[in-house]
């Protein structure tokens, strides 16, 4: 078999690598995209196996990537999908090598993070394109000698074939150029002294372990660029999670005890204490409910939708769309909240959609626009907050656009990660800076105003009641030390 050579690696005018590709990948990074992406890595990144690369002085986090390197036999130009594997001459291994600390300095081009030199190793054996099924592909990466990543071709988000037709309609792509197909989860951090392997096979053939050792950098940064600069956002990325990378575990924002004080207190009162705060705008307005007698409480993810143009809606209305990415990125006590800017005249949720965020664990779906399929949404165990009924599908009046921003629904500004309580007095959005603070002084107002409700029963008059005065005040105080007052702790 064939090995890769100094030949080939002279001949790649061009490295093409593409952002995400695999669904492990993509959830493990929370995101999935919608068309693919690329950037480039220099020619003089090429390595062969056997090599070594440097983790540049003054670097943490030099992160390795396993992926499947498809090599160009012929020319190919604005080729279609059903051509285009035909202008791949060879499939081999890769280690699409980068250093996290220089990211925030290329502003997403990954020229300095990703193009040091040796940071694409390629090899060490050629599989003749032909002889394999581009989907039949399996690729293997260890990490001293441990396995840690292990997928297939099978379910890529973008098949081998689209990415090359896909690259050809705006450049040629070269004899000898490399494309970089993405890497499954598991990609991680190396440190001077690792050695990391890669091997790809499939249709009996395989590439042999492609081998790369680190080494620890001795020259500094100058002065007069950019130096190494990383973070915990950087290490989490770098080694794929919080515990990988060895930090300690988000607190979550809503936790069991805060989500069950809320649960425990009014939409109204939670109105009444924001607005001593002087937060008026708080509240979801002019919706109708399918289960007006549940309360909920939840994290909001959002989802925001533009007015339908038809150029757009082909873009972005079909496919795996924003409604879908949506749908499918919410989790456990989340609330999918939409901004459909009031427009009523079309369904921006339907059964099928709601029905999978049930699944999902998500505990209500809040749209200011239509809801379709009525009966069979209210039939859900899951609340959905709607302007209208409408029988239209998505398309008439909405693009789905982007998700996880600031939006507005009902009125008022929803953020990611911001708290919605509803009951059957309304919907309202928790600040979570404020939460904690919040929902103790509206238990504390709502054990007064069940003491004043007791009193007025008794046939007081709210006269100097409701406000407490002083001497209502005294009389409240020893209640509330009462085994009475203390049942509605």
């Amino acid at each position: 078999m064939e090995q890769v050579t100094d030949h080939l690696l002279a001949a790649a005018r061009k490295v093409i690598a593409v952002h995400i590709n695999y669904p492990s990948r993509a959830a493990q990074r929370g995101r999935t995209p919608e068309q693919p992406s690329y950037f480039l890595k220099p020619s003089s990144s090429l390595a062969h196996s056997g090599s070594t690369v440097e983790r540049p002085a003054g670097c943490e986090l030099l992160g390795y990537e396993g992926e499947i390197a498809l090599i160009i036999g012929k020319p190919a130009r604005r080729v279609g999908i059903e051509d285009a594997w035909s202008h791949v001459e060879w499939v081999t291994a890769s280690n699409d090598l980068g250093v996290y600390d220089l990211r925030y300095a290329d502003k997403g081009s990954n020229l300095r993070s990703k193009g040091g030199d040796g940071f694409t190793p390629l090899g060490p054996a050629l599989i003749p394109a032909s002889d394999v099924d581009p989907a039949g592909l399996r690729i293997r990466t260890w990490h001293n000698g441990e396995l840690v990543q292990d997928d297939t071709t099978e379910d890529l988000l973008f098949p081998f074939a689209q990415l090359v037709a896909d690259l050809s309609q705006l450049l040629t792509l070269e004899e000898g150029d490399v494309i970089l197909t993405g890497t499954p989860a598991g990609a991680s951090v190396a440190k001077p002294g690792d050695v990391v392997e890669i091997e790809v096979t499939g249709g009996g053939l395989g590439t042999g372990r492609l081998t790369t050792t680190v080494t620890e950098g001795t020259t500094a940064f100058a002065d007069f660029g950019a130096r190494p600069r990383t973070d915990d956002i950087q290490r989490e990325e770098a080694y794929g999670s919080r515990e990988a990378a060895g930090l300690p575990a988000v607190v979550p924002v809503l936790t069991p005890e805060l989500k069950k004080k809320l649960e425990s207190v009014a939409t109204a009162t939670l109105s009444s204490q924001m607005r001593k705060r002087g937060l008026n705008n708080v509240s979801i307005d002019g919706l109708q409910a399918t289960r007006p007698d549940r309360r909920v409480v939840g994290l909001a993810r959002t989802l925001r939708y533009v007015p339908n143009r038809e150029d757009l809606f082909k873009t972005h209305g079909g496919g795996f769309n924003a409604q879908k990415r949506a749908i499918e990125s919410v989790n456990e006590g989340d609330i999918l909240v939409m901004d459909a800017r009031g427009e009523k005249g079309t369904g921006t949720v339907g059964d099928i959609l709601a029905l999978r965020a049930q699944v999902r664990g998500a505990v209500a779906i809040i749209t200011d626009g239509g809801v379709r399929d009525y009966s069979a949404v209210a039939d859900l165990d899951i609340p959905t907050y709607f302007a209208s009924r409408h029988p239209a599908v998505l398309g008439r009046r909405h693009v789905p656009w982007d998700t996880d921003i600031t939006i507005a629904c009902g009125g008022t500004t929803v953020q990611p990660g911001d708290i919605i309580v509803a009951d059957s007095d309304g919907i309202v959005v928790v600040p979570p800076c404020i939460a904690e603070e919040l929902v103790d002084e509206c238990i504390e107002q709502e054990r007064e105003e069940a003491f004043i409700f007791q009193m007025v029963e008794q046939g007081n008059s709210v006269d100097g009641l409701f406000p407490m005065n002083a001497q209502w005040r005294a009389r409240y105080e020893g209640w509330a030390g009462s085994p009475e007052g203390a049942q509605g702790d």
